[in-house]
């Protein structure tokens, strides 16, 4: 600190983070407000309007300013500083937020030091991740009425663990329950995990799944609402994901084919796994979104920001028992390295990186195709081979086909439960493409695999 710097500060007067004081009177409340904010100066010995009127120095003064950070709860790490006869208290942004005084709870409004309402300190507990949604118990869910019993067998599968103990006993080893006086109660990760309709107790945790036909997403072709337990929110989104994405299917002449897929399925599951274990569940007006474009997918968040978050680099897990039990089942990692796993994905798959895209409410990953896919689903004429694309129903038409040399219309419907009509138009095409071939009369009519005439491209379309 210098002549020319103080002189500067009091031109400029008190703001966010600086504090102008001539006493002691309400000192704690100007140190707990910085130290809920981001942090500030405090200039003992001068007025309100930026007038020195001075202080007297001496550490017995510096004493008494310590035991009040130290009074504060949690206690605030300060440091103290004078110049000439003004004594600068300068205040740390808080670790360990929300910090109180004898007169409650503050933050830094402007240049005002505020205090905090009932409503705004409980945002402030949530925001800080004092108060988890995953660790709450939920009152309303009665074990075993409301418990799926089949649901934790699944879990224990995909984890690789036997039940060679009692349930309740593996419920509260999870973390999801706690037994008190006889009788077991659940918090919301195992409400999310274990509930035999989760939805009935958090709505706002279904997955919403669309697919549009324009660029712009005006006109919907496909809309469902996904519920179910976490874990299997995520694999029937993939399931959509799969059904509408595209993949060419380049022939060579060779027996086995190669696939050119339209998207990095293993880089958006992680992106969707990461949507549902990282979702700010206190927010109740916001489902998680995955919007299929023509030329994209996007998934939506509502999001709140954690503190110290560093985009791609963070370990900030906001549910810890839901990453924990997700961790259990390998479905992503605890550690909250969801973005750079995905990174390394497209990379290995020679996919493009997604565009990471926030604001203060709102976080958006979104999916570029494939450029080779492009490339090769766009080529009017090749030489040697034939690029066909089809949707996922006709690929598991085509791996069934494979399997038991032919497929009728009843197995097409009955293998991919669609209607009479999507199965003959998606079997059309097909035939269409040179990759089936019609046998027999109409009551009788099956398809088969035939080979593609080399040096001719097959119309592209899309069968939804």
């Amino acid at each position: 600190m210098n002549k020319r710097e103080l002189s500067l500060i009091l031109k400029e007067g008190e703001g966010y983070k600086i504090e102008f004081k001539e006493g002691f009177n309400n000192l704690d409340k100007e140190i707990v407000a910085f130290a809920n904010s981001s942090g500030g100066r405090v200039f003992l010995g001068v007025t309100d309007e930026g007038k020195i009127k001075g202080i007297g120095v001496t550490n017995e003064l510096k004493s008494r300013i310590q035991d009040i950070a130290n009074n504060c709860r949690p206690k605030i790490k300060i440091s103290i500083d004078s110049f000439e006869n003004i004594l600068i208290i300068n205040v740390r942004e808080g670790e360990d937020k929300p910090y109180e005084c004898s007169s409650g709870f503050f933050k830094r409004i402007g240049s005002n030091s505020q205090k905090m309402t009932r409503d705004e300190i409980i945002e402030f507990f949530k925001s800080e991740g004092k108060i988890r949604f995953d660790e709450l118990t939920e009152p309303k869910f009665s074990y075993p009425r409301d418990f799926d019993e089949n649901k934790l067998s699944k879990f224990l599968e995909l984890a690789g663990l036997s039940k060679s103990v009692k349930t309740e006993t593996i419920l509260t080893n999870l973390g999801v329950a706690e037994k008190q006086e006889g009788k077991l109660y659940f918090n919301n990760a195992g409400v999310l995990f274990f509930a035999k309709e989760p939805q009935r107790f958090v709505p706002w945790s279904v997955f919403t799944v669309a697919l549009f036909k324009d660029y712009g997403g005006a006109d919907i072709i496909d809309r469902k609402e996904i519920e179910g337990s976490l874990f299997e929110i995520v694999e029937e989104v993939m399931k959509f994901v799969r059904l509408y994405s595209k993949v060419a299917y380049r022939f060579t002449g060779m027996p086995q084919r190669e696939n050119i897929y339209e998207y990095p399925f293993e880089a958006i599951r992680e992106a969707v796994i990461n949507s549902v274990m990282h979702k700010y569940y206190f927010e109740h007006g916001h489902n998680n979104i995955l919007k299929f474009f023509p030329d994209r997918i996007r998934i939506e968040n509502y999001w709140q920001e954690p503190p110290n978050f560093i985009l791609g680099e963070t370990v900030f897990r906001r549910n810890h028992i839901i990453a924990d039990l997700f961790a259990r089942i390998h479905f992503g990692e605890k550690m909250g390295s969801g973005l750079e796993r995905i990174k390394e994905i497209c990379k290995k798959e020679n996919a493009p990186v997604p565009e990471i895209e926030f604001n203060e409410n709102y976080f958006y990953v979104t999916f570029r195709q494939s450029e080779e896919y492009l490339k090769l689903a766009g080529k009017e004429e090749l030489e040697e081979k034939v690029e066909v694309v089809l949707n996922e129903r006709q690929r598991q038409a085509v791996e069934y086909v494979e399997a038991h040399k032919h497929i009728t219309i009843s197995e097409y419907i009955s293998l991919n439960k669609v209607s009479d009509k999507t199965a003959r138009r998606d079997l059309n095409y097909l035939v269409e493409n040179g990759i089936f071939a019609k046998e027999g009369a109409t009551t009788g009519l099956k398809f088969r695999l035939t080979s593609v005439n080399s040096g001719q491209l097959r119309s592209r379309g899309e069968t939804k």
